[in-house]
């Protein structure tokens, strides 16, 4: 029996055990290329430190607002804020001198891209909520933003960002339905813990990166 693969429009045809490596071959490469890319990822936005801290900002000004302000300033704070997430964590980066994005082309770029609208589309449920139940506003924008982390973890590579997602989503799972708490409570503790993770990432995107030189050096 023999194998055969189409690729880039040359027909190759392969025994089964040459299918086999040929397979194995192919998949160690992809897997250099996406370890490759998300080294970059990681170098780039080191370590999703900037956007950490712009989003932690954001939510504690949402906070703030709708501590001292109105549920309807809040939620419009956290909405209309978080379309300049993207923009300011490009001039956080380049203010710390280094690059503002990912190059023109680069394989994980359109992922990245992806990932970012998925949080102002689900904001739109949440909002509906908020005009609803104001009180639920913030912990189903938690949901829905910790949600979004998750692909986060391939995109970067590092498991701690399934962590931060654990702890954003249950947080206000628990704030839906079995701790009901005054509006601004769930802003202020995704605040903080975004803040915390912003630092957290940082640390573990250097180890990531010495890890990498160790183990590529001669």
């Amino acid at each position: 029996m023999y194998y055969i693969s189409l690729q880039a429009h040359n027909v190759h045809v392969y025994a089964p055990n040459g299918w086999a490596r040929a397979v194995h071959r192919r998949w160690e490469t992809e897997r250099v290329h996406i370890n490759e890319g998300q080294a970059d990822i990681r170098r780039v936005y080191r370590g999703g430190l900037a956007g950490q801290l712009v989003s932690g900002v954001l939510w504690l000004v949402a906070a703030a607002v709708a501590t001292w302000g109105s549920p309807d300033a809040a939620i419009a704070t956290l909405f209309l804020g978080g379309m300049l997430i993207f923009p300011l964590t490009s001039l956080v980066l380049r203010l710390g001198g280094g690059p503002a994005g990912l190059p023109k082309g680069h394989p994980q770029k359109a992922l990245a891209t992806q990932i970012a609208f998925t949080v102002p589309l689900g904001m739109v449920v949440a909002i509906v909520l908020g005009v609803l139940r104001p009180e639920l506003f913030f912990p189903a924008a938690m949901v829905i933003v910790g949600a979004h982390y998750l692909p986060f973890v391939h995109l970067y590579g590092m498991r701690l960002f399934a962590v931060l997602a654990g702890v954003l989503s249950v947080g206000g799972v628990v704030l839906l339905f079995w701790l009901p708490a005054p509006m601004p409570a769930g802003a202020w503790f995704t605040g903080v813990v975004l803040l915390v993770f912003a630092v957290l990432l940082r640390a573990s995107a250097a180890a990531l990166h010495r890890q990498r030189e160790t183990t590529l050096s001669p």
